[in-house]
């Protein structure tokens, strides 16, 4: 039997009021995702990828169309039920990193888990083994002022792992660092969807990290024009 997608958009639209005007950033834009599968979306700035990658994350609502996740209709869940799909099912890593300055690296892989009152001894077991699978092992300690950018963007990425998501969305992780390092990340999140067992949706313009990917769909002026 065929396992259901991990991911399923069909026919949705986001529309934004600016002023007078209305802009259309997504229009009847359909794929499926499939468990473990790691997809890119390539396409220029504003054509649409962030937009659809925060509707796939449940940070933003369509206007109209249906997002389906893990076989749940988004549409169906209030808010309370929606902070529960993009805590436990779904993480998210932003090109800005978003790491806590105050706190080391270790730290700032736990605090998913402090967040939801995992007892110590797994959380420092859980955050050890990520750390561990980024590369980062004896960075524990380390605030983020004391990494490079790639290392930074690792332990957001270890970070986003920490609660075990089924979905990872990733949006230009890789866009502040260079090609080299930039590169280097990927190919990680590939090695860590894989290991993990996740689904991957993860936006670039880069053509050579795209290659990293099982599939790549591709976005413009807020259509798909190659899924």
């Amino acid at each position: 039997m065929t396992a259901r997608p991990m991911v399923e958009l069909r026919s949705v639209r986001r529309t934004y009021s600016t002023g007078h005007a209305a802009v259309t950033a997504l229009h009847e834009v359909s794929f499926t995702a499939a468990p473990g599968e790691f997809v890119a979306l390539a396409g220029r700035s504003g054509s649409g990828k962030t937009t659809l990658l925060n509707i796939v994350g449940g940070l933003d609502r369509p206007d109209a169309g249906e997002v389906v996740i893990d076989g749940t209709d988004l549409a169906t869940l209030d808010e309370p039920e929606l902070d529960a799909v993009r805590r436990d099912a779904v993480a998210f890593v932003f090109q800005g990193f978003g790491l806590v300055p105050e706190l080391s690296a270790a730290e700032n892989v736990g605090l998913p888990l402090r967040l939801r009152k995992v007892a110590p001894s797994v959380r420092d077991q859980r955050v050890s083994t990520l750390l561990e699978l980024v590369g980062l092992g004896e960075h524990g300690a380390h605030l983020p002022d004391e990494l490079s950018g790639g290392q930074m963007q690792r332990v957001a990425i270890a970070r986003a792992l920490a609660g075990s998501p089924r979905l990872l969305i990733a949006d230009e992780p890789t866009g502040q660092l260079d090609t080299e390092t930039g590169l280097a990340v990927m190919a990680l999140i590939r090695g860590v969807v894989e290991a993990e067992g996740m689904t991957a949706l993860v936006s670039t313009h880069d053509p050579v990290m795209m290659a990293l990917a099982d599939r790549v769909l591709r976005i413009e002026d807020g259509r798909l024009v190659d899924a």
